[in-house]
């Protein structure tokens, strides 16, 4: 790779993504082998979590144990950046102590602040407005499961959130459609569509519509993700009303393809956005998906630290 740090899906080119997702096919097998590679002997990450999360601390922790470096987790009462002491100064610090950062946060604000003042890398784990690790995640396993990336419908069902910018950033980079199927006032917006249009040589692949019905016929991925992210739990009674014919169930898998893969990025609120039978059923590949963040940020933390 050749950026310094991962923030946002729009920074990286065509080329880093396929880097990418060579060295996580690469580890991942070696790791089915029962063989790690250890690049990152020495290395120590610190990991800010000012928002908790299962999958995220597990699978970056796991990732350096696994290329024989450490990981330090930080939560917001441990260093409360930007508010204890300036987040430049807390940037300039950590800097000297490890040799590569992942935040996990509300605001990209903090994310961007955090990669400009930092002098090792820094990974956008989670911002309110993307979700980078996961959109590589979602399309290396779609890639994985398909065998390439052309003519595969990608249907994503719900918010018009963090994953589904992500999703939207990495499919205008590597010219994939995307029908993005969210209730009224929930979308994408046409700004952030229309930016997305310079990633595609001024292509529109970002398809909007307020139907999921439409957006799933003959869609070979459908994708969700939770209806109330973390901290919008007092919109929970609002969303759940807005939300309630956007369920990925199996009234709506028979309007997609016969092989159609069911993915989400979790946690999965079961009987809300995604049906039990569902989850649990043969088209899901959800658990699947799950496992590549580990790989996938393997390979990040391969590309960006071992320098």
């Amino acid at each position: 790779m050749k950026c310094k740090d991962l923030i946002s899906i729009a920074d990286i080119s065509l080329a880093d993504i396929e880097e990418i997702f060579h060295v996580t096919r690469e580890l991942k097998e070696w790791h089915n082998k029962g063989y790690d590679e250890k690049c990152l002997s020495g290395k120590i990450l610190g990991m800010i979590f000012e928002k908790s999360s299962m999958r995220t601390r597990v699978s970056f922790e796991a990732a350096m144990v696994q290329l024989g470096g450490h990981a330090i987790y930080l939560t917001q009462s441990d260093i409360n950046l930007g508010k204890r002491e300036a987040v430049k100064d807390g940037a300039r610090v950590l800097s000297r102590y490890v040799n590569g950062l992942v935040i996990r946060t509300f605001g990209q604000e903090m994310v961007q602040e955090l990669a400009r003042y930092a002098t090792v890398p820094v990974i956008n784990a989670l911002s309110d407005y993307l979700h980078p690790c996961q959109a590589l995640t979602d399309i290396y396993t779609i890639k994985e499961k398909f065998g390439n990336l052309t003519d595969v419908k990608i249907s994503y069902i719900g918010d018009g959130n963090n994953v589904a910018r992500s999703l939207g950033q990495i499919c205008a980079k590597l010219d994939i459609p995307l029908y993005v199927a969210s209730p009224k006032g929930y979308e994408l917006t046409q700004d952030f569509v229309a930016e997305t249009k310079q990633y595609a040589a001024g292509n529109n692949v970002i398809h909007l519509s307020n139907d999921p019905k439409a957006v799933a016929k003959d869609a070979d991925v459908l994708y969700t993700d939770t209806w109330v992210s973390m901290g919008q739990e007092a919109e929970k009674e609002s969303r759940a009303q807005s939300f309630k014919n956007f369920q990925i169930n199996a009234e709506l898998l028979k309007l997609a393809n016969n092989d159609v893969k069911v993915m989400h990025c979790l946690p999965a609120h079961r009987g809300e956005e995604i049906t039990d039978d569902v989850i649990d059923g043969p088209h899901s590949i959800v658990y699947d998906q799950a496992e590549n963040r580990l790989h996938v940020e393997k390979a990040l933390l391969k590309l960006l630290l071992h320098k």
